[in-house]
């Protein structure tokens, strides 16, 4: 997944969750926020950010930020860019794909995707995972009750026969382990072990992450 025309800049302050104002070259800048979660340990006042041109003619915001240091790891924040390398990466993922359909319906959830194999339906949600200490990743950083529905549709999906996927993006290298963030949000901690016991797949990998692109790296170890 690659970027186009990327900018660095200085991250000042966040208004509201859907902007921020940077400094880009000397010039205090309103840019969109690509993550809607709370990004408290990233989005600190002085940190480098990258930004990417805008893609709507005539928006009020003319960058997207899609990235930023974290005492020196860089971590791809853009809430959109988990799906997209996933997309990428799909038939890696699964060898037997032989089509892969995002945005699929399923039960009264829309699921991220369905990859249809000779042997049945593989229904796969996506996680995006930003949130890091230690070397430790963890989902979520706000709580998500969207989130909990998806892991009891994909649950439902298994109980019908389907295989079923809670596919955990780490938007960075070099992380130990991934954990559901229990302090945070524990019905979705509970929801992800009630999954796995059910026997959905629950899987973390982490990324290669450069200012202007992403892709997935390596599985990393779940535990719950």
């Amino acid at each position: 997944m690659q970027y186009e025309n990327v900018v660095q800049g200085r991250f000042l302050s966040r208004p509201n969750r859907f902007i921020a104002v940077v400094d880009i070259g000397g010039t205090e800048t309103v840019c969109h926020v690509k993550n809607t979660g709370r990004c408290r340990e990233l989005l600190v006042p002085g940190a480098a950010v990258w930004l990417a041109p805008g893609v709507t003619p005539g928006r009020k915001t003319p960058y997207d930020l899609i990235a930023v240091d974290k005492g020196g790891k860089l971590i791809n924040m853009d809430a959109q860019a988990p799906n997209r390398v996933f997309g990428e990466f799909a038939r890696r993922f699964d060898p037997l794909a032989q089509e892969v359909r995002p945005e699929y319906r399923f039960g009264a959830s829309r699921l991220d995707f369905c990859l249809t194999r000779p042997d049945g339906l593989h229904l796969v949600e996506v996680k995006g995972v930003t949130l890091e200490s230690g070397g430790h990743a963890r989902f979520p950083d706000a709580p998500t009750e969207r989130g909990v529905k998806h892991l009891h549709e994909l649950i439902h999906a298994v109980e019908q026969g389907h295989r079923a996927t809670a596919f955990f993006v780490v938007q960075m290298a070099k992380v130990t382990d991934f954990a559901p963030n229990d302090d945070t949000h524990p019905a979705f901690g509970a929801a992800l072990r009630q999954a796995a016991a059910a026997g959905v797949n629950v899987v973390a990998y982490a990324c290669r992450v450069a200012p202007d692109r992403m892709e997935i790296d390596r599985p990393v170890p779940v535990i719950l």
